[in-house]
């Protein structure tokens, strides 16, 4: 293990992770010297070709493993095909924006299922190696969404805001143990679903793109910057390593002032 590559020998597991900030998490592990298993829901070539160009530009171990994280047995099956893992990354996600009255019960059910139950599996099925090896990351991506709420977001709302009080649980259920749970908690992150986002923005309020940028998409965040999918890969790197062996439990926000408000 070296200083440039801080994670090497360790495996990490990432759900969610062909895109957005599955994928730059997965990055800067893998850039840290970690051997990754990357995850999504499909099994198309496409996806086994980024964990062939991940493992050829940091020369580390990188294979993807399909796996539904709205079924919980595809969840504890994920762990157990990729042989465990010294880190977990809980990052699988959906939204649905809707007033409560009108939100479709079974996309409530699929949203609860994926932004928390699949956190639950993972993290139940991947302790017992953790615990046998004496060391364990598991980071659980919240959102600014797991501290504050915003209207018609029920069901994300309410699965952020579980997620983060599941980490209060493990970490006081692992303490002392050479694992921590931490939740990351992003604000808006400039990904490519976001990006697409911009230009029916634009079109609707009449305003150029970094003015619906600021004005619209970040009306919330004070630095009216995004964050980045590099900053919250980042993070979760500080989080697995020495220097972070006693945050445990808690919540990181990288939203730019967001839950300052």
């Amino acid at each position: 293990m070296s200083s440039s590559r801080p994670l090497e020998g360790r495996h990490a597991i990432v759900t969610g992770s062909t895109s957005g900030i599955g994928l730059g998490v997965a990055r800067a592990l893998a850039g840290a010297g970690a051997a990754v298993t990357l995850n999504s829901f499909t099994d198309r070539p496409e996806d086994h070709a980024i964990a062939q160009a991940m493992a050829d530009e940091f020369s580390v171990t990188v294979r993807y493993i399909r796996a539904d994280m709205s079924q919980g047995e595809e969840c504890r099956a994920l762990i157990a095909q990729a042989g465990g893992c010294d880190i977990l990354v809980n990052n699988a996600g959906i939204q649905h924006v809707a007033p409560i009255e009108d939100f479709p019960p079974e996309t409530w059910d699929r949203i609860l299922a994926i932004n928390l139950a699949s956190a639950f599996h993972t993290i139940a099925a991947a302790l017992p190696g953790m615990r046998a090896r004496g060391w364990g990351r598991i980071i659980n991506m919240a959102s600014a969404h797991g501290l504050t709420a915003s209207p018609y977001k029920a069901a994300y709302v309410a699965a952020k805001h579980g997620l983060v009080g599941l980490t209060k649980t493990v970490a006081l259920e692992v303490a002392g143990q050479g694992i921590t749970c931490n939740a990351i908690c992003p604000g808006y992150v400039l990904t490519p679903l976001v990006e697409a986002q911009i230009p029916d923005q634009m079109r609707t309020h009449g305003m150029d793109r970094e003015t619906v940028i600021r004005e619209v998409m970040l009306a919330r965040q004070p630095s009216r910057q995004f964050a980045t999918v590099e900053q919250i890969g980042g993070t979760t790197v500080f989080l697995c390593s020495e220097a972070a062996a006693q945050i445990t439990g808690t919540t990181i926000s990288v939203d730019g002032g967001w839950t300052a408000l």
